[in-house]
């Protein structure tokens, strides 16, 4: 009997067939391979730029910290520059004031009464002194009371002095110093 292969033809079928996959294979490969390259192209071009858009942005924050920073030290010179004033206005406006409890204190010192010594904190005002009697101290008083530039006088301290006669007394005594009312208006 004669042998016939029928086998072959399939073979070379499976062969035709198996060779198409290996090329449709390949082909799918290089074209994944391809898009991939560009997709990894495209993402690496968008992290470049956003990458610059980052850096643009931190360029300009810097930017803009150094202006936040200069205007706040403007705001503490104007701060500065404005406590100033205020304490040279306050001194202009207190220099008459000044002279004006100056001539206060002569104008109320009572006959027999001397000043040795004047000490001002804030509005307050302590006056050491030598008086021929208590009762010459007691006048000061109340002339110190009636003025109009002082109140609340406050006697400290009663000593005798017999270095300036027998009934002189050392004295020490705290007033307040105020505005009188037509002052403080204006």
């Amino acid at each position: 009997m004669t042998r016939i292969n029928l086998l072959p033809w399939r073979e070379q079928l499976r062969e035709q067939r198996k060779k198409s996959f290996l090329q449709a294979l390949v082909l799918v490969l290089i074209v994944a391979g391809g898009v991939v390259f560009i997709a990894g192209t495209v993402i690496d071009g968008n992290i470049d730029t956003q990458n610059a858009r980052n850096a643009r942005l931190q360029e300009e924050i810097r930017v803009l910290d150094g202006r936040i920073r200069e205007i706040r030290t403007l705001q503490q010179q104007r701060r500065d520059l404005l406590a100033r004033m205020e304490v040279i206005q306050n001194l202009q406006g207190n220099r008459p004031v000044i002279v004006r409890i100056f001539d206060e204190l002569v104008q109320t010192l009572a006959d027999g009464v001397f000043y040795n010594s004047l000490r001002v904190s804030g509005t307050n005002v302590a006056l050491e002194g030598v008086a021929e009697s208590n009762a010459r101290v007691s006048a000061l008083m109340r002339n110190l009371d009636g003025s109009d530039w002082f109140e609340n006088p406050n006697l400290r301290g009663l000593r005798e002095a017999p270095e300036f006669g027998s009934q002189a007394s050392r004295f020490t005594l705290t007033v307040t110093q105020t505005l009188p009312r037509n002052e403080r208006e204006e």
